[in-house]
Formats: C-alpha cells, structure tokens, sequence
C-alpha cells in the first residue's frame, strides 16, 4: 500500500499552492466570494480525504478532483477580455467556461460515487442499464447539491459571478451531460473488465 504522505504530499502541495496564489489575486481585485468558496473547497477536500480512506479511489480520479478544484477556482478569479474566465465564451454563441468546467466536474464526480458503490457493496457484476441510471442520478443530484450552494450564495454576497435563472439551467444541463458520460465510460470499462475476467476464469481449467 502507497504511504500516506506519497500518496497525498503532491497533491496537498498543489492544492495548498493554488489557493494561495489565486488567493492573493482574488485579496488584489476585493473578491470576497473567493475565501467562501476556497473553505468550501478546503471542506470537501476533507470530506474527499475521508472517502478515499475508506475507498481508495483510483490516483486519476484524485487528481481529477484536484483539476476540477483548480479550474473552478480559477473560472472565479482570472479574467479574460474584462471578465471573470467564468463568462467566456469558446466562440460566439457557443460554450462557456463555466458549462464546460460544470459538465467534467461532475463526470468526476459520478466517478467517485462509483468507487464509493463498488466498495460499500463489494459490486462486481456487470453495469446494467439500471445501474448506469443510478451513477447518473448520483451525479445529477450532487450537481444539484451544488446549485443550492450557489444559490446561497446570491442571498449572501451583494455581488457574485453565479448567474441567474438561465445559467442554473445551463448548469443542469451540464452537470446531467457529464454525469451521463462517467456513466456510460463505467458501464463500457467495467463491462469490458468483467467479461475479461469471464474468458480467463474458463481458460483455466
């Protein structure tokens, strides 16, 4: 088993690193916003350091949850043509950055219910349809987690890069879209594992 602190050193120095510089740009411009959700993020590190002590999630998907902590925290604080990198758009009328960072967070998360499913349940059958449905309802439903934080966070702070009615739906949108593709990327990877372990427990007499 890899010790602790190979295991957690880098990515605790890389996340203690970002904050601070993000940090000090965010003290710079008098974003507020950004301290609530840097103790959000230290928060749910915590919680994240727990399961992984229960489960051991895969390294990858670890260093997923690290990328999409430094990615949310940066769509808050860097600006771009004016503006928080949160409202830019990829091309006119097209994608923005907060859609984009919504929909790979949240495959991310539907990644680590999976990891938490398979060790509280010893699961190693195939991923059916229902089981499929269930991963993305997970998702889906820490994305909507997510959506009452922010809209906390509107009744709060007087001045807030969250959006209105239109971007919680997009957000939705995203979050269900990347739900559904950790879904579908489980049931093909994990289904092809099992029928793998199938032909080689027959080949073995």
């Amino acid at each position: 088993m890899t010790p602790l602190h190979k295991r957690y050193g880098p990515l605790a120095i890389g996340f203690a690193a970002y904050l601070a510089i993000l940090g000090a740009l965010a003290f710079r411009a008098g974003n507020v916003e950004f301290g609530l959700y840097a103790a959000l993020e230290v928060a749910l590190a915590l919680l994240v350091l727990v399961i992984d002590l229960r489960c051991r999630l895969p390294m990858g998907v670890l260093w997923g949850l690290f990328a999409w902590g430094l990615l949310h925290m940066m769509g808050g604080t860097i600006h771009v043509r004016g503006e928080v990198l949160y409202h830019f758009r990829f091309w006119e009328g097209g994608l923005k950055y907060d859609q984009l960072i919504h929909a790979y967070g949240f495959a991310v998360a539907t990644l680590v219910c999976w990891s938490g499913l398979k060790t509280a349940t010893k699961f190693n059958g195939p991923v059916t349809f229902g089981v499929a449905t269930m991963l993305v309802l997970m998702g889906v439903g820490l994305g909507a987690l997510n959506e009452v934080v922010e809209f906390v966070m509107t009744l709060t702070l007087p001045n807030t890069n969250v959006g209105g009615y239109d971007n919680t739906g997009w957000d939705l949108v995203s979050n269900l879209t990347g739900a559904l593709l950790a879904a579908i990327g489980i049931a093909i990877t994990h289904n092809r594992a099992v029928a793998g372990e199938k032909l080689v427990s027959r080949a073995i007499p």
